[in-house]
């Protein structure tokens, strides 16, 4: 439900001019951006700009604003000063075009995994050295506004040497359109051979050859965040993660992807997915838990192939 609230305009606002509303928990630049490295990430409400407001002393007719923008920020460990980056989202209730927890602390955790700042179990260490080896070829499901492929972009063209690879995005051809445009307006970020790709990934279509002809030696990582909220797509996720592993070692026999999950629990059914993907031989593992918003924290799964799904 929204309510509406009057704001007055700025004392100080003349005709012809733009000005943005921005609201944050407090009034300086640094309290604008949500740094995803913060220890205190979801204890404060998370800031948000509008659209550009333009001021007339002319009559207009006031049209409602369809997007709004939030800044984030990311410290690597080689780096002195923080890495800023904008994501657009749709006002308008499309799940797809909005950012959830799970993508903001899954974002949180990669950063923390970048800069050696996590558990380091034997597990970690396999996603670390793989993510951010000399080559990773990654590919994200339900990549929403594309925060998750935007922060892997930024943090593997932060390596020395550059972490070479493709990162590839995917979701319903009704995101695309916003995915694309965010990954487009943060390109300055990353380096130019880890330009993140957005592409059409419909679960429910068993032929991914398209998506996945660019991979040429495997998938080396699936990346998911806050794809659980729906049950009913459990079945069409399980055969996607199926036919993505059948096509991963039919190219690399020995090395099948890992897979990262970003999961928020809103239902205690959901967890029936992990029974699922067991059953075509994925065994996930909690690695790490990242405040949110709000309730539940955001839980970090690591999924390995156990067995051959053919």
């Amino acid at each position: 439900m929204y309510k509406e609230i009057p704001v007055p305009p700025p004392r100080n606002v003349r005709n012809g001019e733009y000005w943005r509303l921005i609201l944050s928990s407090g009034t300086s630049r640094k309290d604008q951006v949500l740094s995803l490295n913060d220890e205190s990430l979801g204890r404060q409400p998370f800031p948000v700009l509008s659209d550009p407001i333009f001021f007339s002393a002319r009559p207009n007719k006031a049209v409602k604003q369809e997007q709004i923008q939030r800044s984030y920020a990311l410290t690597a460990i080689n780096r002195d000063n923080p890495v800023i980056f904008n994501i657009i989202e749709q006002t308008s209730f499309d799940l797809d075009k909005k950012i959830w927890d799970s993508g903001i602390g899954l974002s949180s955790w990669l950063i923390q995994l970048h800069s050696g700042m996590v558990a380091n179990t034997t597990l970690v260490s396999k996603v670390k050295n793989t993510l951010f080896a000399s080559k990773c070829d990654v590919l994200e499901l339900g990549a929403g506004t594309g925060i998750v492929a935007i922060v892997l972009g930024i943090l593997q063209g932060l390596d020395t040497p550059v972490t070479a690879g493709k990162i590839i995005t995917s979701d319903l051809p009704s995101a695309l359109p916003l995915l694309q445009s965010n990954m487009s307006s943060n390109q300055s970020l990353y380096h130019p051979g880890n330009v993140p790709k957005g592409v059409v990934l419909d679960w429910d279509e068993p032929d991914i050859s398209t998506q996945v002809a660019s991979f040429v030696n495997g998938i080396d990582v699936i990346v998911m965040a806050d794809v659980t909220y729906n049950t009913a797509s459990f079945p069409a996720l399980i055969g996607t993660l199926s036919r993505l592993i059948m096509f991963s070692t039919s190219v690399t026999p020995a090395k099948p992807p890992l897979i990262i999950l970003g999961y928020k629990e809103r239902d205690v059914a959901e967890r029936t997915l992990w029974e699922m993907a067991e059953k075509i031989g994925i065994r996930f593992e909690e690695v790490a838990q990242i405040p949110g918003a709000e309730g539940p924290p955001v839980e970090v799964w690591v999924g390995t192939v156990l067995v051959n799904t053919q």
